[in-house]
């Protein structure tokens, strides 16, 4: 489990998606960026492709904010 991610909550990509947005965005860590699209990790291991349309400077290592296959954002930094 990613440890970094977990700061940002227990969302994840398999059992937190979207039932017509009453979901929350799912942060997960950037591995690769290939054009318009970047695979990502979420905190338990799971890895999926999402568009980056909204983050087009999204950069491998960065936390991005997923919702419905879309990068939305970026995380903020989290003060625990």
């Amino acid at each position: 489990m990613d440890r970094e991610l977990a700061r940002y909550g227990e969302r994840r990509l398999r059992e937190d998606g979207c039932a017509t947005c009453g979901d929350v965005a799912v942060p997960v860590r950037v591995i690769a960026v290939s054009g318009r699209e970047a695979t990502v990790e979420d905190r338990a291991g799971v890895r999926t492709s999402v568009a980056i349309d909204f983050v087009p400077d999204a950069k491998a290592g960065e936390i991005l904010l997923v919702h419905m296959g879309v990068a939305i954002g970026r995380a903020l930094e989290v003060s625990l």
